[in-house]
């Protein structure tokens, strides 16, 4: 019996994220269709034997599933609806990957539109950056049916080390915004500790590498997202404990860094908010320190 035939997968902006992920495709056995606007994108895809397209249309009346990872929602639309897009040549049954991150609600109306051509969109944004995609070791969230999911699992294994069905279209945006808050959230953070860290007379270099080194050992911020649900935790369970313990611990420290910074004269308004909000965030309500705060606030 001859093996089952392999349709070419499509690639569709080879930027700094999109060209790493597009080479781990040079070797899909039913091979790899690349378009950019710039030839010099193309060049070194050409030479490693991939099929060089003119337009996102031809793209499509060659591959059956289509990845796309260009600036912004506007370059998307163009993509996939314009007078040379995907939906100019796609045949019925093709998938096209969002990997931009663009609004879900962006995601959800190009979706509507293919589905009248009978083509399929997910919106599948990545997470990892540049130094993931060049180890394809990325994490891509999608939102789509079942059925997408199941023809862009493969090919998104070239280049990703997790693949997540996060729901129907939509959902693959709205929870790489979510990942996103936190990453951005964490930043502006990063700054708050650096200013405290520098009226105190400390290193910066030094304090980085001490957070990349204990961020290593104990995961981060996601290291407590193993829960299916923010509510409130119930004392019978078993979480109840452990996340009690973490209130505490971080109350104790904010609580610390806050004390410090009033003796610096440093505003830290995000240690502030953490304080009063991190036991409620965490679903145990305040601890003894941040009630004790509110107190003296009043």
């Amino acid at each position: 019996m001859s093996a089952p035939t392999v349709s070419p997968v499509g690639y569709i902006g080879l930027g700094n994220i999109g060209a790493p992920m597009a080479k781990r495709l040079l070797d899909w056995p039913g091979g790899l269709v690349v378009y950019d606007t710039r030839p010099e994108a193309l060049e070194p895809f050409a030479k490693a034997g991939a099929a060089v397209a003119t337009s996102p249309r031809e793209v499509a009346e060659r591959a059956d599933v289509i990845s796309v990872t260009v600036l912004d929602d506007r370059q998307v639309c163009d993509v996939v609806t314009g007078p040379q897009g995907i939906l100019r040549g796609a045949r019925p049954g093709t998938v096209v990957a969002v990997h931009s991150t663009i609004s879900d609600v962006t995601a959800t109306e190009l979706a509507e539109q293919c589905a009248a051509s009978n083509v399929e969109l997910v919106d599948a944004p990545v997470s990892g950056g540049a130094p993931g995609a060049h180890k394809g070791t990325l994490a891509v969230m999608v939102g789509g049916t079942d059925h997408a999911f199941g023809k862009v699992r493969a090919p998104f294994g070239h280049w990703a080390g997790l693949v997540v069905h996060a729901g129907p279209v939509g959902a693959g945006t709205r929870m790489k915004l979510a990942r996103n808050l936190l990453h951005f959230v964490s930043f502006a953070a990063v700054a708050e500790a650096q200013r405290l860290a520098e009226a105190a007379g400390l290193d910066l270099l030094d304090l980085g590498k001490v957070v990349r080194h204990s961020d290593a050992i104990t995961g981060g911020p996601g290291a407590i997202m193993l829960r299916d649900s923010a509510a409130a935790v119930e004392e019978s369970d078993g979480w109840y404990s452990i996340l009690t313990h973490v209130r505490n611990l971080g109350e104790k420290d904010l609580a610390l860094a806050l004390g410090l910074g009033q003796r610096l004269d440093v505003d830290l308004p995000l240690a502030r908010l953490a304080l009063s909000g991190l036991g409620p965030g965490l679903g145990v309500g305040e601890g003894a320190v941040a009630h004790q705060a509110d107190l003296e606030k009043e």
